[in-house]
């Protein structure tokens, strides 16, 4: 077994063939296919079904895909570690992020990431749950995770940071009842159209309590993709139940934020294995930490 009969198997499972797979890889289908041969006859066991003119993975060769995965970053952390002794130069650090973290914090994370790493690539992808976000840490799809969950998050089998807490507030379009920057209590939304996620989400539960008990308050349009939130907010479809990460954002754009009395919290934290982390994703770890570690102080109490 060797890095290339990895990287080849990787690309096949991600691929669904080994057509596909041996045109994004660049290399003749007989190649790919003779070092997959090898590679079953090494392990003795079936890592593909064929089916049709495609493939999908078998137990074993779905077992292999995570193990696979870290072998072949951790090859990577050591040829960026040899390259970067003068410092981080290069490198690529794949950050999983549900939809609000991915607003805030991340932004600035990856911005002061930037400015200290111009040369490595930070790479994000979308993760809609916290269980779908450690899914992707677990099996190595990405380094990094970046979750918000209605409770402090206590994922099994790996590191998990606390990173921030947001409260949840009210935007909405100007010109409305709604004053910036003035709080107002969840019975104060009675009566308004309201713009919601779909159930199960934390935004989700917190709308369908202002709707509850005949407020008059109503949900006037459901949403999967919540960059379409504030869009529609502006528009004056209706008022909107954001964590606070999309203050900033929503106040740039010309909306209303107000606070909300008594409300739940977001908990973001980041996640990661630490026994499995490149130099660059190492280095960013670090620097959520910080990050983290400043806010705390600044937000203690004082003695």
């Amino acid at each position: 077994m060797d890095a290339r009969q990895l990287e080849y198997f990787l690309a096949i499972a991600e691929h669904g063939g080994f057509s596909k797979a041996a045109a994004a890889l660049h290399v003749a289908q007989p190649s790919l296919s003779q070092a997959m041969a090898n590679l079953e006859a090494d392990l003795g066991v079936a890592l593909f079904h064929r089916v049709g003119r495609g493939v999908v993975l078998s137990e074993a060769g779905t077992e292999l895909l995570g193990p696979s995965r870290r072998v072949l970053r951790d090859m990577a952390a050591v040829r960026d570690a040899a390259s970067s002794l003068s410092g981080l130069r290069r490198g690529t650090v794949e950050v999983a992020s549900m939809p609000s973290p991915g607003i805030e914090p991340l932004s600035t994370l990856i911005h002061r990431f930037a400015e200290r790493h111009p040369g490595v690539t930070v790479s994000t992808r979308a993760a809609f749950t916290p269980e779908e976000v450690v899914s992707l840490v677990r099996s190595g799809a990405c380094e990094l995770g970046l979750l918000g969950s209605a409770e402090p998050s206590t994922a099994v089998g790996v590191d998990v940071l606390p990173v921030q807490e947001q409260p949840f507030v009210a935007v909405a379009a100007p010109g409305g009842t709604l004053q910036d920057d003035v709080a107002v209590r969840p019975g104060d939304l009675a009566g308004h159209k309201l713009i919601a996620s779909r159930p199960g989400s934390l935004m989700r539960s917190i709308v369908d309590d202002i709707t509850a008990g005949g407020t008059g308050a109503e949900i006037v349009t459901v949403v999967d993709h919540r960059t379409s939130i504030l869009p529609l907010v502006l528009t004056g479809v209706g008022i909107a139940v954001l964590p606070s990460a999309w203050t900033r954002l929503a106040r740039r754009c010309g909306a209303v934020v107000a606070p909300i009395e008594n409300t739940a919290y977001l908990h973001v934290a980041m996640i990661s294995l630490s026994a499995h982390l490149t130099p660059a994703a190492r280095s960013f770890l670090q620097l959520t930490h910080s990050f983290a570690h400043r806010r705390t102080q600044a937000t203690a109490p004082a003695h």
